[in-house]
């Protein structure tokens, strides 16, 4: 059978370096990634999955928030992202949030976010990294749990804005040594699950390419109709 399709979206800055990482770990999980932006118009009806990807601070337009001087904006991309998140829900797709993407899911369903995060978690350690250096703990129970381990995970980071109250149907999967959340994923179907970090930049860690893995496995179940929590159940979990 051909590979499901994801659709991932990049920022203008940056999507150009970004894009071939993330579509060499959606290859590996056994998809094919396709790459929409502002200028690349996406189609829901072409794909069977989505990433939003990283890169860029979410206008507090979109949330209720108050601007800070060092936020780098896109409003365009704002506005195509959460228009796709919510079409996602509305039509069972399967998402993945990668760092800003976890955010705009949040967002999407109705949640807000600490614009400064590190002044509301002063225990959490502010990195800017693609190197695995921040230590974040799984919450038992969770599907991250069943897809990625129960143990502490080193992991990359690179934002200053984080998750603050939770959008519909959203729980916490993960959060850092000082009580940060880095890791959110949705109830029921469609599969959605937001991760702070980069596994994109970490694909040569096992438990982070499970995390591409559970969505290629989701979006196969989206194409089949099929649901899409057990087809993740199914898959191989890593351990430990």
């Amino acid at each position: 059978m051909s590979r499901p399709i994801i659709g991932v979206t990049t920022s203008q800055r940056s999507g150009w370096r970004i894009f071939p990482l993330v579509a060499l770990n959606i290859h590996l999980a056994g998809g094919r990634a396709v790459r929409w932006g502002v200028n690349r118009a996406p189609d829901l009806d072409a794909v069977h999955g989505i990433v939003i990807g990283g890169g860029d601070d979410i206008s507090p337009d979109v949330y209720g928030g108050q601007l800070m001087a060092s936020a780098r904006l896109d409003p365009a991309r704002d506005t195509l992202e959460r228009a796709l998140c919510c079409a996602a829900f509305e039509q069972n797709i399967p998402v993945l949030g990668i760092c800003r993407g976890s955010q705009m899911l949040n967002v999407a369903l109705g949640g807000d976010l600490h614009q400064d995060a590190f002044s509301v978690y002063e225990n959490s350690r502010r990195y800017k990294t693609i190197l695995p250096r921040r230590r974040v703990q799984v919450v038992e129970g969770t599907r991250l749990e069943g897809i990625a381990g129960k143990s502490e995970m080193k992991v990359n980071a690179l934002h200053s804005q984080s998750v603050a109250r939770l959008g519909r149907g959203l729980e916490v999967a993960a959060r850092d040594e000082g009580g940060m959340i880095q890791a959110i994923e949705r109830v029921r179907d469609p599969f959605a699950l937001g991760v702070q970090w980069h596994p994109e930049h970490l694909f040569y860690r096992k438990r982070q390419r499970a995390i591409f893995r559970a969505l290629v496995h989701a979006a196969g179940a989206y194409r089949e109709t099929r649901d899409q929590f057990a087809a993740v159940d199914r898959g191989m979990p890593v351990t430990g």
